[in-house]
């Protein structure tokens, strides 16, 4: 029997990069990204559904350089928003479940202690607004949907260019470095990510759910503790900061961390504490791919 067809937009990303892979095991996977697939395009999109006629779509594809959204609302909207009304369009056309990836930035991050899915969003950024009309746009769209909002993702191998490489890397470089220890967020590993969002397709009940690695609130300072700890590195020290010392273009909330709510209410106890997950990636990812005079450049 043929596997059933599932489309990726945003297919090249970080997730996109671990969770195709993934849903390979399960289904036919058609891989895109904004070269294949502009879906602020509502005539791209209905035209790739007709070739295509997907049975389930994960949509990944997104402005998520918050402070270009932050300078460029326009640009945030156009992509964030109206893309995802067109791909909620087409899938209500061509009766297709949809996973739409959302974000823990929705909330203003006032909330002393992780949100769940039953608080209310209050975003404050042009990206977090963006995004959170963008859920809106797929609850009055469509029925048969999965929002899942995530939170600070680490992942990609090779190709990282993000939070826990870019500690790695500048940690081998330097023997300061200073981190923001007044942000909090939920860790979550993109390849755990992945195979929490396969499961959750496989319940068929449909709604929106926080997916994050458990564990409380850690500050982007503990998070890089984490990282040095488990890459053996004690050459560079870290030194804790104020956010107020890095003005950004966006604001970023206080706290943006997540509790997975909905699946400890229904039983489904999926997700890893995140310093295992990190430790995973750390050790069996990203050192395993360090050449020889990185890895002394560390030691």
């Amino acid at each position: 029997m043929p596997l059933k067809q599932c489309l990726v937009t945003g297919a090249r990303g970080m997730l996109g990069t671990d969770l195709c892979p993934v849903f390979a095991t399960r289904y036919e996977v058609i891989a895109t990204d904004v070269e294949d697939l502009d879906i602020s395009d509502i005539a791209a999109v209905m035209a790739a559904f007709e070739q295509f006629r997907p049975v389930i779509v994960v949509h990944l594809a997104a402005a998520t350089d918050v402070d270009h959204c932050e300078e460029n609302p326009d640009t945030a909207f156009r992509v964030n928003t109206i893309g995802t009304q067109n791909v909620a369009l087409a899938c209500q056309r061509y009766d297709a479940q949809l996973v739409h990836l959302s974000t823990l930035a929705v909330f203003d991050g006032e909330k002393p202690t992780a949100y769940t899915e039953f608080d209310t969003p209050n975003p404050q950024s042009w990206y977090s607004k963006s995004k959170y009309q963008a859920e809106l746009m797929v609850r009055q769209h469509l029925h048969q949907h999965y929002i899942v909002r995530a939170g600070w993702m680490f992942g990609g191998g090779r190709e990282d260019k993000k939070f826990v490489a870019k500690v790695l890397e500048l940690a081998r470089q330097r023997d300061r470095l200073t981190v923001v220890n007044d942000k909090f967020g939920s860790p979550i590993y993109t390849v755990d990510l992945a195979r929490g969002i396969l499961r959750l397709l496989e319940t068929r009940v449909y709604g929106t759910y926080h997916m994050v690695n458990i564990g409380p609130p850690a500050s982007r300072y503990e998070v890089a503790q984490h990282i040095l700890d488990m890459a053996g590195i004690a050459s560079c020290q870290l030194v804790p900061a104020s956010s107020a010392e890095f003005p950004l273009p966006a604001p970023r909330p206080r706290m943006e961390a997540g509790r997975n709510y909905q699946l400890e209410l229904r039983g489904w106890d999926w997700m890893r504490p995140w310093p295992d997950a990190l430790r995973e990636y750390i050790m069996e990812t990203l050192l395993p791919g360090l050449s020889s005079s990185e890895v002394e450049a560390r030691e």
